[in-house]
């Protein structure tokens, strides 16, 4: 088949380029330091008013029967009646369901709390898998404080640590509830995930 004059001249560009590769303009912005500015506040502090900006629901818990308290008294305020929870330290205390299309509320982990963006990470290695946090209503997300960290950044390197060369097939980044605005320009939530997600973070 031949070829135009004028894809030949673009393929001859395209060769010319990357036989002379063009030096990055600032070198120096490769590196590793963060262009962020380190954390001022306590990172839970910092995750909370990141989080609740962005219309995530949160409460701090002292300990894990504060938590397990704070959840069902939640459960029973919203009136929900099927939670879907797969998670093995907390099916006795949430989970009545075992069917997650036609529950009211999931409960999940996580791996880890990123506080300079208020966003939860959760991948395909955790017991719950893939869709729960993302099939039901309302998503449930039960955290620690240890898993906090402070920027994107030192969430994959504590991710590369902990799978070191096994990473998980799915790593998602959920920040707040779902959302768009390419619906007549309007903000619609919990159009391609759940409409409201609570985060319960323990102290431990």
């Amino acid at each position: 088949m031949a070829v135009s004059a004028a894809k030949e001249n673009i393929l001859k560009r395209i060769r010319q380029a990357l036989s002379n590769p063009v030096p990055l303009p600032f070198p120096q912005s490769e590196g590793v330091n963060s262009v962020f500015l380190p954390a001022t506040d306590e990172l839970e502090i910092l995750f909370a008013q990141k989080f609740t900006s962005l219309q995530g629901r949160f409460a701090f818990c002292t300990d894990e029967n504060d938590m397990i308290a704070q959840v069902n008294a939640l459960i029973g305020q919203k009136q929900w009646t099927k939670i879907f929870c797969n998670e093995d330290r907390w099916n006795a205390a949430f989970s009545n369901t075992i069917n997650l299309p036609g529950c009211d509320a999931s409960v999940t982990g996580c791996e880890l709390l990123v506080a300079r963006t208020g966003t939860i990470v959760l991948s395909a290695a955790q017991q719950s898998g893939r869709t729960v946090s993302v099939y039901a209503p309302v998503h449930i997300c039960i955290a620690y404080t240890s898993q906090l960290v402070y920027d994107i950044k030192d969430a994959l390197v504590q991710l590369k640590e902990k799978y070191a060369g096994n990473m998980p097939s799915l790593i998602s980044f959920a920040t707040g509830p779902s959302r768009t605005a390419d619906i007549e320009k309007t903000l619609v939530t919990g159009v391609h995930g759940p409409k409201e997600v609570y985060c319960f973070l323990v102290d431990a």
